[in-house]
């Protein structure tokens, strides 16, 4: 099914959610329309942004601030609702380095995989992997620049991203699979309830992942290039795409897209949010876009509710 948001962001209500997530859930989803933990998610990072306070500045020295990030939106290392930090662990072949966050409750967890945007495991990326966690998901982002000693040793967001298409589709992807299976091999995971979400670069090896990986149980593809269309018929499982009404190259894919997965009877849904550019979820990035950000994080917590939390 399709719907296309207008862009003013709302909360759904509950009657219009009801069979899709359970009470507990739009509880929760009210709250963080309330200011609780909208988290404003990157799709690609703006290299004249200035991150917050504890988060390592860019190399940038004429960087300008952006506008003030809605309250609540990132949370802390120290939290006391989660664990996070860094984890290191063999997959496809290599040492792979990683950011893993997980509530501190009892588990098992349904997991999600977070997958960066161009420009590598830029702060931000740990932060969502953090902001999931406090909404109960255990959250694991994976450089996708580890075999190339990681993200962090690129003199700028320039270099990093300039390593990153070098690099081969079939590695990128092959090291996400081998996140999903890290996840999965926890036993603080539901191993059968492993989402992917991914953010511009990201959000196309989402698409990857979800036409191609049978372990993957739910997607949020933020901005991601369509999949190859002859790969449509493989999609098993249910995928959230969300777009920003002026973001004119990701979009003029979408239609066919959309054509591809009616016909092929799939399930998914495409957000639209008029008003806001590619990489309105970054809230460093001078696009940011406070009232669409905090909508499609809004329904991706309702998705990855009825499809990972049952």
């Amino acid at each position: 099914m399709t719907d296309l948001l207008s862009g003013e962001g709302s909360l759904p209500t509950e009657e219009q959610l009801k069979g899709k997530v359970s009470r507990r859930g739009f509880l929760r989803l009210a709250a963080v329309a309330a200011g609780g933990s909208v988290a404003a998610l990157a799709c690609s990072v703006d290299p004249t942004a200035v991150p917050a306070t504890a988060i390592p500045p860019t190399t940038d020295p004429t960087a300008v601030p952006p506008a003030e990030p809605q309250a609540g939106v990132r949370v802390g290392e120290g939290d006391p609702r989660i664990q996070a930090g860094p984890v290191e662990f063999r997959g496809n072949g290599a040492a792979l380095k990683g950011y893993l966050s997980r509530p501190t409750g009892p588990g098992p967890h349904p997991a999600v995989l977070v997958i960066h945007e161009n420009r590598g495991m830029l702060p931000h990326f740990p932060d969502v992997t953090r902001r999931l966690a406090a909404e109960g998901y255990t959250a694991l982002a994976v450089d996708m620049l580890s075999r190339e000693g990681g993200t962090g040793i690129f003199a700028s967001t320039d270099d990093a991203r300039d390593a990153l298409r070098k690099i081969e589709q079939d590695q990128i992807v092959g090291d996400a699979d081998a996140g999903v299976a890290y996840l999965q091999a926890q036993d603080f995971v539901r191993n059968e309830r492993v989402g992917v979400m991914g953010f511009c670069f990201g959000g196309s090896i989402t698409w990857l992942l979800a036409v191609r990986n049978p372990e993957i149980k739910a997607a949020v593809p933020f901005y991601g290039g369509a999949p190859p269309l002859d790969e449509v018929p493989n999609l098993n499982i249910p995928v959230l795409g969300i777009y920003a009404g002026e973001d004119k190259r990701i979009g003029a894919g979408v239609s066919d897209l959309e054509a591809a997965l009616k016909a092929n009877n799939k399930n998914y849904k495409f957000r639209t949010f008029a008003g806001a550019n590619h990489a309105f979820f970054n809230d460093t990035g001078r696009r940011y876009h406070p009232e669409a950000a905090g909508g499609a994080w809004r329904e991706t917590l309702a998705w990855f509710e009825e499809h990972l939390m049952s």
